[in-house]
């Protein structure tokens, strides 16, 4: 489609909500979406000064026809994007990741109604809760009722002439208290479904009237002199307050609310919902969804807000979610809490999705280790401020002792990981006695000074180890060399962990938690723990050549020629005398064979 046809498409879109639908020129669906405005929302994949993604410029060639629904509000527009796209699944709309299905529990439409789970929902008038996410929770809410209410678990056709008949005899379950025997009329029908529409209240998280009923009719009971009947009823009110109290999560004042929380990152998303009444969680769920241009947390937050209402049957007047969402209805209310109870809610839900988003992405790590990798440079990228992946890093530290045997070290780290065989150590060459700065400079020039040279690829981040003295002595380096503009460098100080940049005389402060300072903690560590290595050989040679060298008749050559042979003194006060006499002649033989006798 042309320019030209593009905006004669946009002429006959008008300024109202609605859904938008793009076709390729085989007449394939590919994208839908909702507008508050629809034709200032489509016109906008049009706006060459639009800064759109890579995806979402290749939707942009493919698209040959427009086609739109106007409707009513911009809640309406919401609720039939999410129907379109689970019908059609268009290749580049979002993919929400929820094959499972869900179980419900059914109070069957029935004379004397069972109540089971089940994955199957059918339209014959039974009423269905749920569905759960959590398995385990609708377990535990069936076996609260078990242990409350004796139900019948036979299929039998109890209707009222088949009772009177006296067509059924009572069962073990009968025998063993489960129930009461409705099929012989041991218990009446309203007293069943007074139990039934209990359950309901239950299930609907309304307990706390079921609490002040059972407390009623133990009132009633002790009224009459009937204690046994309230003893019954008091062991109910017992199991019942315990559920409540290990349910309720905040003041039972707040009622039939809906909170929503996401976590994100550059692929997918994952979005938690909590369904709340009178304090009680009765329903949550955390669900994945795939990203697929680039999508906001608020975009992917109202298609998932769609998904679970319409799932979970809600008519919550009210969503508590993490921040503002620019959806307008007089029938629903969104809000952003800063203190309370429902604050307390919403860090609950947010807990929820970062748990579950460590664990997932934890899982397609360890299936696709290149995904972590991935991950943790795109991390890296954003919170240094980086213009390209850190695929390349390399970090300097220096090391002396009262400023004798001065050394410098640089650890090379490829995709977030040691790349040992690239490691350096450099013995320094230019400075006298204990000058850091002056070492730093010297190492960062002979380093990249050679990679020039011979043409290697240089990193994409330099990290020095120390303050802004030593940032800036390898900084002048990196400008001598020409390469200051080409390379990012930082410097690490130890004390607050900050973060220097040439320039800024304000330090930058990371999370302690966040895998980029982890990943350059770990830089400097190895980079210190070379270097110190490195530093104490030095040392300990040049101790080891001066006591040898003290030595009357063994020179520093003839120490030299011992420690290179033996490695270390100690190996050579337990070599033999014919391995000695393999390196020194007669004369230094018997010299050193002497000094060490003297020595015990």
């Amino acid at each position: 489609m042309s320019a030209f046809e593009y905006r004669k498409a946009l002429a006959d879109i008008p300024h109202k909500p609605g859904v938008y639908q793009f076709w390729d020129v085989d007449g394939i669906l590919i994208y839908i979406g909702k507008a508050k405005d629809l034709r200032n929302r489509v016109g906008s994949y049009f706006n060459k000064d639009n800064q759109m993604n890579g995806k979402t410029r290749v939707l942009v060639s493919k698209i040959r026809k427009i086609n739109f629904t106007i409707v009513d509000t911009e809640i309406d527009a919401w609720l039939l994007e999410n129907s379109l796209i689970k019908k059609h699944q268009p290749r580049y709309n979002i993919m929400l990741k929820d094959d499972k299905t869900y179980p419900w529990i059914i109070i069957k439409k029935e004379q004397f109604p069972r109540l089971y789970w089940t994955r199957k929902m059918v339209k014959d008038g039974s009423t269905y809760f749920g569905p759960y996410a959590s398995v385990g929770m609708m377990h535990t809410i069936l076996d609260l009722i078990k242990e409350t209410y004796p139900l019948r678990t036979c299929n039998l056709p109890l209707t009222p002439k088949n009772i009177e008949q006296n067509k059924f005899k009572v069962c073990l379950e009968y025998q063993i208290g489960n129930c009461k025997g409705p099929c012989q009329a041991y218990q009446a029908l309203d007293d069943y479904d007074n139990g039934i529409e209990e359950i309901k209240d239950i299930l609907d998280g309304k307990i706390g009237n079921v609490i002040r009923n059972v407390k009623q009719v133990i009132k009633t009971a002790v009224d009459q002199l009937n204690f046994e009947y309230a003893h019954q009823y008091q062991k109910k009110l017992l199991v019942l307050e315990k559920y409540q109290s290990k349910s309720t999560v905040v003041n039972s004042a707040i009622t039939n609310i809906d909170v929503v929380s996401i976590a994100s990152d550059e692929r997918y998303a994952f979005v938690n919902y909590l369904k709340v009444m009178n304090g009680s969680i009765i329903q949550t769920q955390t669900i994945e969804i795939k990203k697929r241009l680039d999508e906001t947390d608020e975009e992917l937050l109202t298609i998932a807000i769609t998904e679970f209402r319409t799932k979970f049957n809600s008519t919550s007047k009210e969503i508590i979610v993490p921040f503002e969402i620019t959806l307008t209805d007089n029938n629903l209310k969104f809000t952003v809490p800063k203190l309370g109870e429902k604050k307390k809610l919403l860090e609950l839900s947010q807990k929820n999705v970062l748990f579950f988003k460590k664990e997932k992405l934890n899982q397609y790590e360890k299936l696709n280790p290149d995904l972590r990798t991935d991950r943790i440079l795109s991390q890296m990228q954003k919170d240094l401020r980086l213009t390209q992946l850190p695929q390349h890093i390399e970090c300097f530290d220096n090391s002396n002792f009262q400023g004798k045997y001065p050394v410098s070290a640089i650890v090379v780290f490829k995709d977030a990981k040691p790349s040992k065989k690239d490691y350096r150590h450099f013995n320094v060459k230019t400075v006298e006695g204990p000058n850091d700065f002056a070492t730093m400079e010297e190492a960062v020039y002979r380093r990249y000074k050679r990679m020039l040279e011979e043409e290697d690829t240089l990193p994409q981040l330099i990290i020095i180890d120390g303050g802004k003295g030593q940032l800036s002595s390898a900084l002048i380096s990196l400008k001598k060399l020409g390469i200051d503009k080409k390379v990012t460098v930082i410097g690490i100080a130890k004390r607050l962990e900050e973060l220097y940049y040439p320039g800024d005389s304000y330090p930058l402060y990371l999370d302690k938690k966040s895998e980029t300072l982890k990943v350059i903690q770990q830089l400097r560590d190895e980079a210190h723990r070379f270097g110190i290595t490195f530093h104490r050989k030095k040392r300990d040679q040049g101790t080891l050549k001066t006591e040898l060298a003290q030595i009357p008749g063994i020179g520093r050559t003839t120490s030299d020629k011992l420690l290179v042979h033996f490695k270390s003194v100690k190996k050579i006060k337990e070599a033999t005398e014919a391995e000695l006499a393999a390196v020194l002649n007669k004369k230094q033989l018997q010299t050193l064979i002497s000094y060490f006798n003297n020595q015990v």
